[in-house]
């Protein structure tokens, strides 16, 4: 199965255990964040997705402290403040082979735009606080020509790419919560989840509120 099964047209393939799955983060105000896995295309089970056991210890960036809640099909993070909350989580799968060579997943979620910085390896970041046109960046440089798809509030999606500056700007398709998402494919010998790879599926999602 490829981590591309919603991100129609991805130019970096790579093969996962678990195809179309995500992690994303919802926040509502200054409220907990909900940290979900599963498909965002799709309504999340009352019960959970079926991968969702899986994720066992995401870790809230910024705050680590944070207590986390299990919830039937999300856990709860009670974050300080207000503000963007930023998730990270790379034992969601265990590193597998592909191709006589081990692969590793890292996944990353951000919920809101209001600020203008970057604290992911792989992030969607506003150009300017709640703007509508974003920057993918990898380790603080711009992603060109990168495949990004964008989730509506009724679940319509399309694919779109970022263009030579690694912006790309979301169009207003209503009121509701927006989710965007990408990967990238790193070449290079890494760790994961505790063990060693020779290379890493980098995966994100950016969700905000209109």
């Amino acid at each position: 199965m490829r981590i591309n099964g919603w991100i129609a047209g991805l130019a970096v393939v790579v093969a996962t255990p678990a195809g179309a799955h995500e992690i994303w983060v919802e926040r509502d105000a200054t409220g907990p964040a909900r940290i979900y896995l599963g498909e965002p295309a799709e309504a999340v089970p009352a019960q959970g997705d079926p991968e969702f056991p899986k994720l066992v210890k995401p870790v809230v960036v910024g705050d680590a402290k944070a207590a986390l809640t299990r919830r039937a099909n999300h856990i709860e993070a009670a974050v300080a403040g207000a503000g963007d909350v930023r998730v990270q989580d790379d034992s969601v799968f265990a590193p597998w082979k592909q191709e006589g060579k081990a692969k590793g997943a890292i996944f990353y979620a951000r919920a809101g735009r209001a600020e203008t910085r970057g604290a992911l390896d792989l992030e969607f970041v506003p150009v300017a606080a709640n703007a509508d046109r974003f920057t993918l960046l990898f380790r603080g440089k711009p992603v060109p020509d990168s495949s990004v798809t964008v989730i509506s509030p009724d679940k319509w999606q399309k694919s779109f790419k970022t263009d030579a500056s690694g912006q790309i700007e979301i169009a207003s398709l209503g009121a509701g919560r927006y989710l965007i998402g990408a990967a990238h494919e790193e070449v290079a010998a890494g760790k994961v989840a505790g063990q060693p790879v020779d290379g890493v599926a980098h995966i994100t999602t950016l969700t905000f509120v209109r």
